[in-house]
């Protein structure tokens, strides 16, 4: 029998018994898996989000049980409003950002998983060796020409297969728990998709609104001069003292100081959405919007309750921690328990290169290790300890995200119905001063009274118009953070019917 007939014995032999404890880890490994498994919290049964007594808006029509689309914003009718949209979503850092961390958080995926696939490893190499003649007896003197620690090189070549049988799932709960990161990771990513959306909805509004502040005050103004007009004449005649006169450049120059802070105002806003689509200032100039071309949507899609804990995105994200913090807890249990490893090398050595891949240069190896703590000054027990009670904290923060969300949406259809009265009273207030001036300016213009109350009733109706303008701006800033306060954050969703 040769040498290579007795290796190939040798090998066989040892293989066995290792094939067995293969067979029977797997077997044990198939069916546990430590720790405890992940249930999907149940969905909420609540019928509604006001409370008892209360009614949501009247002019807006909530149609509860109706999900919100996607692309939400095209509720509002305005294709300038579209176009920032789809520039935004494109360019904004704070998505990029966002999917970025996204691809790396699948990326964690994929090197958990490769945790539990054999594991292989190459080496070559070459090593100086001395060899000390004397230690193995030898007389070095009676060999002429031959030093006494003579040095040599060794050549090596091999490579090395690890396996670990995973018996207890101590893999499959790391990746079940990088898997619901990723998840949470993902849905984080649809949250940053709804708050961008939200923001640049939130600015145009703004804008709209600012602007239409701005040309109130600017008509405001123009009635101011007229008024002036109005005391100088009347002073003129012989009808009227400076005091009107002086009263009325007092209220212009109240009303014109109005004016720079609402153009501040409405830069900031401008200056706001450039940077929410990504760019500078100098580099992009949002269009003017106007609130009159801002369609306020007369129905509003309202999910359940039950539906919005399954599309909100940071109810999910705070569902996908829970299940990775459950899954964490399977990972600290399955530590506690030994661990099974097979190994096997396979290496080739030699004094010189030819000689690197005969057959007396092989040398094998096969073996099966099985690791375990005995004590570890309670140090796994503690970490068990931990991620249970980080599953705890886990669970308590996605109640709390939901019991917000619902209160959220509950102060939003509130604030809906209270802007539709706010809008009622500031209408008949605006009216009523309208009216209050038109008799007010009879009366002077027939001689019954001065010039004063007819200043006094501009007042009034400046103030109305302000007020007016307002509410109408309040109702689209309302109507906005409602969408976004039950939106899906889906990219791909299909644009809502006009």
């Amino acid at each position: 029998m040769n040498v290579m007939s007795v290796r190939k014995s040798l090998l066989k032999r040892a293989a066995a018994p290792l094939v067995l404890s293969l067979a029977s880890s797997l077997a044990i490994g198939g069916c546990t898996t430590v720790g405890p498994n992940f249930e999907r919290p149940a969905a909420s049964a609540a019928p509604g989000y006001t409370a008892a007594g209360e009614t949501g808006p009247a002019l807006q029509q909530v149609q509860l049980g109706q999900e919100v689309a996607g692309a939400w914003w095209a509720y509002f009718g305005s294709p300038e409003l579209d176009e920032v949209m789809r520039l935004a979503i494109e360019n904004s850092p704070s998505l990029q950002a966002a999917d970025a961390t996204l691809a790396a958080a699948r990326a964690q995926i994929l090197a958990a998983r490769a945790e539990s696939a054999p594991q292989v490893n190459g080496q070559a190499g070459v090593t100086g060796q001395r060899l000390n003649l004397q230690s193995f007896g030898f007389d070095t003197s009676s060999f002429e020409g031959l030093e006494n620690n003579p040095t040599f090189a060794l050549y090596s070549i091999g490579a090395s297969v690890s396996y670990a049988l995973d018996p207890w799932g101590l893999n499959v709960r790391q990746v079940e728990s990088a898997a619901a990161r990723a998840e949470a990771q993902a849905h984080q990513a649809d949250a940053a998709y709804l708050s961008l959306t939200g923001n640049v909805a939130l600015q145009a509004a703004r804008i709209a609104a600012i602007r239409a502040q701005i040309a109130a005050v600017e008509e405001i103004v123009a009635d101011d001069q007229r008024i002036i007009d109005l005391a100088r004449k009347a002073r003129d005649a012989g009808a009227e003292s400076d005091a009107p006169t002086v009263d009325a450049q007092a209220q212009l120059a109240a009303d014109q100081a109005r004016l720079p802070p609402l153009h501040q105002d409405l830069a900031a806003a401008r200056h706001g959405l450039a940077v929410l689509v990504g760019k500078s200032p100098s580099e992009w100039s949002p269009p003017d919007f106007e609130l009159a071309k801002l369609t306020l949507p007369r129905q509003i899609p309202l999910s359940l309750p039950s539906d919005l804990v399954r599309q909100r995105p940071d109810i999910l994200v705070a569902e996908a921690r829970l299940h990775a913090a459950v899954a964490d807890v399977g990972v600290a249990t399955a530590q506690l328990y030994p661990n099974l490893n097979l190994t096997a090398t396979l290496t080739q050595s030699a004094l010189s290169i030819p000689s690197l891949f005969k057959p007396e240069a092989t040398a094998a190896s096969l073996g099966a290790a099985l690791a375990g703590p005995l004590y570890d000054g309670g140090r796994r027990r503690a970490q068990k300890a931990a991620s249970e009670a980080n599953a705890r904290a886990a669970l308590a923060s996605y109640q709390e995200t939901v019991v917000q969300a619902f209160g959220q949406v509950a102060d939003l259809l509130q604030a809906l119905a209270h802007d539709e009265e706010a809008l009622a009273a500031q209408t008949r207030a605006r009216d009523s001063a309208q009216a209050n001036l038109r008799l007010a300016r009879a009366a002077y213009e027939g001689g019954a009274t001065g010039i004063g109350p007819v200043i006094d009733a501009e007042r009034q109706l400046n103030a109305a118009r302000l007020a007016l303008v307002a509410v109408e701006a309040q109702r689209y800033m309302h109507t906005v953070q409602l969408f976004a306060a039950t939106g899906t954050g889906l990219r791909e969703a299909p644009t809502p019917k006009a």
